[in-house]
């Protein structure tokens, strides 16, 4: 076995130019192109909850199978999770994020409710 001297081994360069004063792209930024927009996703995060619920209370088909299917406590949970994001994002939602979010919660816990009544 040879051992070799610091003096022999490689040398990496790093030649990659950097903008100190720039602030680093998030992982959005590098597939689309642009910076992401908070407002977007947050009422994405609300939608896609949404339909989550909307399954569970088998009012939407599962985009697994095809069918519907009735799990009331699944509904139940989401419906906890967006009530609970309601709470921990008080005052720092958009006037049409909050409006959106209101919307949802409300006409989920009607369906809900109307679900619970049919399955008695």
């Amino acid at each position: 076995m040879t051992t070799s001297s610091p003096d022999e081994s490689f040398k990496v360069t790093d030649r990659r130019k950097r903008i100190e004063d720039e602030p680093a792209p998030g992982p959005q930024a590098a597939v689309s192109g642009k910076a992401p927009s908070a407002e977007r996703s947050l009422v994405g995060l609300f939608m896609m909850l949404a339909s989550s619920a909307l399954i569970a209370l088998g009012e939407a088909p599962d985009p697994a199978t095809g069918e519907h299917h009735e799990d009331l406590a699944n509904a139940a949970e989401v419906i906890d999770v967006l009530i609970l994001l309601r709470e921990r994002t008080e005052g720092r939602r958009l006037p049409e994020e909050t409006s959106i979010l209101e919307q949802l919660i409300y006409d989920l816990q009607l369906r809900y409710v109307s679900a619970t009544r049919r399955s008695v």
